[in-house]
């Protein structure tokens, strides 16, 4: 069943539900239907790319908002149509050894263990290339992700904020695989202009090699329906993140289920 709602927002709680079109079906349902479900997403998909499906073991029913069935597999797809379970918080969140643009020990400099050694050795190579890095903001559980994306509904009609940040839940904040970085001045942080920065052409040229892909690539706004963001990165492993930047492609391309709604 789909629930069609406005922007017209009373509550805080409202401004969620206002910018949701679907709604998730349970994780066991979903699970079966992974098992049972026949149909592809697109006519052409290889089988490689359906065998990527099956280990995602999420529905794939077009018109469906998906449930996640392994939330911690580091491949893991999350986006407007692959939601995280609600109650997901990842169990191996650590801090890793890197500086932020703040001083806090909080939340959002956590990340899960093998994403957080991987982004050390990151900042350890871009510093002996002379390129100094900040986090700005890596781990948000559902909770801090709420609150974020209905701040920005405030300030903005849900549709423009859909198209640069995520509905509580379909967050790769949330997965603790995925941090925004900028330079360690902070400048730019999080906005377009870090697009022509030295720091943001390093990551996009040398990521790979420690695991990471530039996740909201350009050019790819209508596959990934988020606009583009050359400062969040996502771990994915060295191994995928060397395939996909070979094949220019994103996750969505890889899982072979795409386009997503804006």
């Amino acid at each position: 069943m789909r629930y069609l709602f406005t922007c017209i927002v009373l509550f805080s709680l409202i401004f969620v539900s206002a910018c949701t079109k679907e709604k998730p079906n349970s994780r066991s349902q979903l699970q079966n239907e992974s098992q049972n479900q026949k149909t592809h997403e697109n006519p052409q998909s290889s089988k490689k790319d359906l065998h990527n499906i099956e280990k995602m073991n999420v529905s794939r029913n077009r018109n469906a908002v998906k449930t996640v069935a392994q939330p911690s597999a580091v491949n893991v797809l999350v986006n407007k149509k692959y939601f995280l379970p609600k109650n997901y918080v990842p169990k191996d969140l650590v801090y890793p050894t890197v500086s932020f643009i703040f001083k806090e020990k909080i939340e959002k400099r956590k990340m899960r263990k093998e994403a957080a050694l991987a982004l050390n050795k990151l900042f350890s190579g871009a510093k002996k290339d002379k390129i100094y890095l900040g986090g700005v903001s890596a781990y948000r559980s559902y909770v801090t992700q709420k609150a974020v994306f209905n701040r920005y509904v405030k300030e903005d009609v849900c549709n423009n904020a859909r198209k640069y940040s995520a509905l509580p839940g379909s967050s790769e904040h949330q997965t603790g695989l995925a941090i925004d970085v900028s330079s360690s001045t902070g400048k730019c942080a999080a906005q377009s202009c870090f697009a022509n920065t030295k720091e943001a052409k390093w990551l996009q040229s040398k990521s790979t090699n420690y695991g990471f892909i530039i996740r909201y690539p350009k050019g790819k706004e209508s596959i990934t329906g988020y606009k583009y963001e050359p400062w969040h990165i996502r771990y994915v492993g060295v191994s995928l993140a060397k395939q996909m930047k070979k094949r220019n492609i994103t996750l969505e391309e890889y899982y072979n289920v795409y386009p997503v709604s804006k």
